[in-house]
């Protein structure tokens, strides 16, 4: 029966893990389609921003009621600069990236981003680097890998290994809707590199700033508030079309909310989920899951081309990824036995000197 209940355990463990990278790889190819369809490159993180302010809000008001602490002057700079990173550079750099590539290297790009966190971590002082030690060194050899997996992708194309039906200089999409390709992957690249750059900047920031405010929901709500107001200053520059603001058809409303519902609402919740259960590092193990379910749906769906250059690239950025994970994974485990060995050195000393007494001196502590 226990058993049972254990296999039970585990496969609802993987069916969410599975359902999130389905979640992640929606959310690039819903966002590629909104493109397509004529969204605004502003408006859709606006729209997506406010759904998701009205899901995360009310549930940080009424869960966390009693466990926020008093916010300072201090700690709203810190929101607000939590917001520059990964709202606004995060996801203004993403749509970029996205019109000008593909769905499908937009999510391998991602993959890097844990080696570029490490990266700036270990340049601030918040990663200690132990190139000698069996975790150090993959750490060192995963990011370099990431990086020149990145490098490949921007660089260089190779031949193509998947030819993909294409009419004039459009790609068709769905009956109704045709979208001009608009492909210049260098510059591509760049905002994909900027959009993982920030990324991890996001993360680099949030570690020293949940220590001084651990309400998780608050402080995503207040990222997202001020991530919203940034793009409505850019908005009240660039989209000044009224027009542009206005959902017109039912594919736009559809993209729209699924970027707002799913993956700015019921993604962090499900994420949160996983990583209590199984772990940080076991859920980003999953993420290469999901270029490959990219890679499928936009060749189905948009008949995105496949070249050597790019899978190369893919390759080595998920070599990187579970480079510097596996190493992450042997820190933690050097680190829990150095813990338990610092324990256990002190009551060990007591023992020998114990030991080490005659039955005079022993007699003599007792009162």
């Amino acid at each position: 029966m226990a058993k049972d209940y254990l296999i039970s355990g585990r496969m609802k463990f993987l069916l969410a893990l599975l359902t999130l990278q389905f979640c992640f790889a929606g959310f690039h190819i819903v966002s590629r389609l909104a493109l397509n369809i004529g969204v605004s490159k502003v408006v859709y993180p606006v729209y997506r921003n406010i759904i998701a302010l009205l899901l995360l809000s009310p549930a940080a008001y009424f869960l966390e009621k009693k466990d926020r602490p008093p916010l300072t002057f201090s700690l709203v700079v810190q929101f607000f600069l939590l917001a520059l990173l990964g709202i606004t550079a995060n996801q203004g750099f993403y749509l970029l990236g996205l019109y000008y590539a593909s769905p499908t290297f937009a999510s391998a790009m991602q993959n890097s981003v844990p080696a570029i966190t490490f990266l700036m971590a270990s340049a601030l002082g918040l990663e200690h680097v132990h190139i000698a030690r069996r975790d150090g060194l993959p750490k060192v050899v995963g990011t370099i890998a990431s990086v020149g997996g990145a490098t490949v992708i921007t660089l260089f194309k190779g031949p193509l290994l998947h030819q993909t039906w294409t009419q004039g200089n459009t790609v068709r999409i769905g009956d109704n809707v045709t979208a001009t390709k608009t492909q210049n992957w260098s510059w591509g690249c760049i905002y994909l590199v900027g959009h993982c750059m920030s990324w991890a900047g996001w993360m680099v920031l949030q570690a020293p700033v949940l220590k001084k405010y651990p309400a998780k929901l608050t402080l995503t709500s207040f990222t997202c508030f001020f991530g919203l107001l940034q793009f409505l200053v850019i908005a009240a520059f660039v989209e000044t079309d009224f027009e542009n603001w206005k959902i017109q058809s039912g594919e736009e409303l559809f993209t729209i909310l699924y970027a707002g519902v799913v993956s700015s609402g019921f993604v962090i919740y499900l994420q949160t989920w996983c990583i209590h259960k199984g772990g940080p590092v076991f859920v980003a193990a999953f993420q290469p899951v999901q270029t490959v379910l990219v890679a499928a749906m936009a060749t189905l769906i948009f008949g995105d081309q496949l070249y050597s250059g790019r899978i190369i690239g893919a390759i080595l950025i998920m070599i990187g990824l579970y480079a510097v994970m596996w190493g992450k994974s042997n820190e933690k485990r050097l680190g829990d036995q150095e813990k338990e060995e610092n324990l256990t050195k002190p009551l060990l000393g007591d023992e020998t000197c114990s030991r080490g007494k005659d039955p005079g001196s022993l007699s003599a502590d007792i009162p």
